[in-house]
């Protein structure tokens, strides 16, 4: 597998967190354009868009240094979803985001990478704060944001009107 960005490789207890490969293309593309949970939330895309979010994604990680980690279960070998950071020009703040592919939901794995990613987001990048910007019928993210220890500041996202903004306090220690 060839790395497609300086992404480093973060471990959990059961999970591995690394940058995007070229293999990953096909999950990816699947969940984008047929995950139950991005059909209900309405925001499935082509294949095609899907592929220029894949590099996109890659290009992320070259322009901030940071982006989405792929999360692969240490068990199986197997990418379960995606856990990063990510800023869009037209964004206030970082995000803090998740998602994870069809069947891994419920086992933890967004918790445990993101906390993850907070850990390396304060320590190797320095970020005293991230933000992540749900939508508001989405209660299993914002399960998964409570767990992280995030707070709703009650405002709605500029770039998306039906996303709440979850703010995560990042401190040092």
């Amino acid at each position: 597998m060839q790395k497609l960005t300086t992404a480093p490789t973060l471990t959990t207890l059961r999970l591995v967190l690394r940058g995007p490969v070229r293999e990953d293309l096909p999950v990816f593309t699947r969940f984008m354009t047929s995950a139950p949970s991005m059909v209900a939330l309405r925001e499935t895309v082509t294949a095609e868009q899907a592929w220029f979010g894949f590099l996109a994604g890659i290009g992320h990680w070259h322009w901030h240094g940071f982006g989405f980690f792929t999360v692969v279960d240490r068990q199986t070998g197997h990418p379960v979803g995606r856990v990063g950071l990510i800023k869009h020009s037209n964004w206030p703040d970082v995000e803090l985001a998740w998602h994870l592919f069809e069947g891994a939901e419920g086992n933890g794995f967004a918790t445990e990478a993101a906390m993850a990613v907070k850990t390396w987001a304060r320590e190797q990048l320095g970020l005293e704060s991230l933000h992540s910007y749900i939508d508001r019928q989405n209660t299993r993210s914002q399960a998964v944001a409570k767990r992280l220890g995030a707070v709703t500041d009650g405002t709605r996202a500029l770039h998306e009107p039906d996303a709440e903004v979850w703010v995560h306090a990042v401190r040092r220690h």
